[in-house]
């Protein structure tokens, strides 16, 4: 490995890690490896969501006059 980072979790999150990793048999580094591996595959896969929510205005475009299908 190369870096080695410490990181403090929430009672109810470490909990979760802890149970996680007891019962499928993975260790914890290798649990947290694998989320943040997802996280940054997830980012650039979906590059657009950095988007969501930052425009304002009618949660359903499509109802507006003029823009409805019917």
């Amino acid at each position: 490995m190369g870096h080695t980072l410490t990181i403090r979790l929430p009672a109810e999150m470490a909990r979760w890690l802890e149970e996680t990793a007891r019962r499928s048999g993975v260790p914890q580094g290798e649990i947290v490896r694998a989320q943040l591996e997802l996280a940054r595959y997830e980012r650039k896969a979906r590059p657009f969501m950095r988007l969501a929510g930052c425009i304002e205005g009618p949660s359903n475009l499509s109802t507006r006059k003029g823009f409805s299908k019917e």
